[in-house]
C-alpha cells in the first residue's frame, strides 16, 4: 500500500498530463470530426446547388436554342426569302422573252440583248445575295444564342451561393431577349436594300463582255462566283456589310421598334443595348471573318455539285450561259429553304471551324 502511494506521489503529475493530453487529443479529435462532418454536409449542399443551378442553366440556354432553331431561324430565313424573291424577280422579262419566240418582230436583236443582259445579272445577284444571306444569318443567329448562354453562365456563377433559384439573379429582361433575337429580322426589313444595289454592281462588274452565248463549265461557274464575292466585299471600308445584318446605333433600332407610347432614346445600359454590342464586336472581329470564308467556301462546293446534277453533267463539259440561267436562277430558292430540312445550313453547323469557333465564344466569358 505505501508502495502504491509513493509510486502515485512520483507519477501523478505524468498521469495528469497524460489524462490532460489524452482528453484534449479525444476533445480535438471529436471537434475536427464534427467540423469535416459539417464541411462534408456543405460540400454536398453545394454540389446539389451547384447541379441544380446549372440544369437551370441549361434549360434556359436549351430553350432559347430551340427558340431560335423553330421559330427564329425559320422566320428570319423565310422573310428573307420572299423579300429577296420580290426584290429580284425576273419572271417579266422572261416571259417577255417567252413571247418574242411566237412574235419575231416583237423585240429587236438589241432588245433581246437587253433583255438576256438584265436576266443574266439578276440572276447571278439573286444566287450570290442568298448565298451570302443565307450564310451570314445563320451564323448571326448562331453568335446570338451562344452571346446569351453566356450571359446566363454568368448569371448563374453570380447567384451560385445565394440561392437554389435564378430568381434573383440579375437576369436579361424578357424583352430585351425577344427583340434581340428578333433583331434577326434587321437584314430583311433594314439592310436587304443596300446589299441588293451592292451585290448586283458587283455581278455586273464582273460579268460585263461575258455573252449569254458563251460556254460555262463547272470551273467557270466556280470562278465566277468568286469573284463577285470578292467584289462585292470590296466595294466599302472593311466591316461595313456588318451593317446589312445589324443597325449601327442599336438604341435607335430599339426606338424604331419599340411601341409609340415609349418616346425616349433606350439608355445604353440597358441589356439589349449590351447585347448587340457585344454582337457587333463579334461579327466585325477576324476571326468571324475567317469562320464566314470557310462557311462560304464549303456551301459554295455543295451548290456547284447541284448545279452540276441538277444540269445533267453537261456543265462539266460546258453549255451555253443562257441555258444554265435558269438552274442559276433556281439556287435562290434551294439557299433559302426551309432550316429543318436545308442542307446548306446543316453544311455550315457541322464545319469542325464553325463549331469550335462558337464553342469559344460560350466558353470565353470574363470573370463574373
Amino acid at each position: 500500500m505505501l508502495s502504491l502511494r509513493n509510486f502515485w506521489r512520483r507519477y501523478r503529475r505524468t498521469a495528469f498530463v497524460t489524462v490532460g493530453v489524452l482528453g484534449s487529443g479525444y476533445f480535438l479529435y471529436k471537434l475536427y470530426n464534427a467540423k469535416r462532418h459539417r464541411v462534408a454536409v456543405l460540400e454536398r449542399e453545394l454540389a446539389e446547388r451547384e447541379k441544380f443551378i446549372k440544369a437551370q442553366m441549361q434549360a434556359h440556354f436549351d430553350n432559347i436554342q430551340r427558340i431560335a432553331d423553330t421559330t427564329t431561324l425559320p422566320h428570319a430565313m423565310d422573310n428573307l426569302s420572299r423579300r429577296i424573291a420580290e426584290e429580284l424577280d425576273h419572271s417579266q422579262l422572261t416571259e417577255r422573252l417567252q413571247k418574242a419566240k411566237g412574235q419575231p418582230n416583237s423585240l429587236t436583236h438589241s432588245e433581246k440583248l437587253e433583255l438576256w443582259d438584265r436576266i443574266k445579272i439578276l440572276s447571278f445577284t439573286r444566287m450570290v445575295l442568298s448565298l451570302w444571306a443565307m450564310t451570314m444569318l445563320s451564323l448571326y443567329i448562331r453568335v446570338q444564342v451562344n452571346i446569351l448562354g453566356r450571359h446566363l453562365y454568368i448569371n448563374t456563377a453570380r447567384d451560385l451561393g445565394s440561392s437554389y433559384s435564378l430568381a434573383n439573379a440579375d437576369t436579361i429582361d424578357q424583352d430585351d431577349e425577344q427583340m434581340y433575337l428578333a433583331s434577326a429580322d434587321f437584314l430583311s426589313n433594314y439592310g436587304l436594300p443596300t446589299l441588293i444595289s451592292d451585290v448586283q454592281a458587283a455581278a455586273t462588274e464582273i460579268l460585263k463582255g461575258k455573252k449569254v452565248t458563251s460556254a460555262f463549265n463547272t470551273t467557270e461557274l466556280n470562278k465566277t462566283i468568286v469573284l463577285i464575292l470578292e467584289r462585292f466585299k470590296s466595294l466599302r471600308s472593311p466591316h461595313h456589310w456588318v451593317n446589312y445584318i445589324m443597325p449601327e446605333d442599336a438604341r435607335f433600332y430599339k426606338l424604331a421598334t419599340a411601341s409609340s407610347s415609349d418616346n425616349e432614346i433606350p439608355s445604353e445600359a440597358t441589356k439589349f443595348y449590351q447585347l448587340m454590342m457585344e454582337t457587333q464586336a463579334v461579327l466585325a472581329s477576324t476571326e468571324f471573318v475567317s469562320i464566314v470564308e470557310i462557311a462560304l467556301t464549303a456551301v459554295l462546293g455543295t451548290l456547284i455539285e447541284d448545279v452540276v446534277a441538277q444540269s445533267g453533267g453537261s456543265l462539266t463539259s460546258g453549255m451555253a450561259l443562257a441555258k444554265l440561267l435558269a438552274r442559276v436562277a433556281q439556287t435562290g430558292p434551294m439557299l433559302l429553304g426551309e432550316p429543318s430540312t436545308n442542307q446548306f445550313i446543316q453544311i455550315i453547323h457541322s464545319v469542325p471551324e464553325v463549331e469550335v469557333f462558337f464553342t469559344l465564344l460560350y466558353a470565353n466569358m470574363p470573370t463574373p
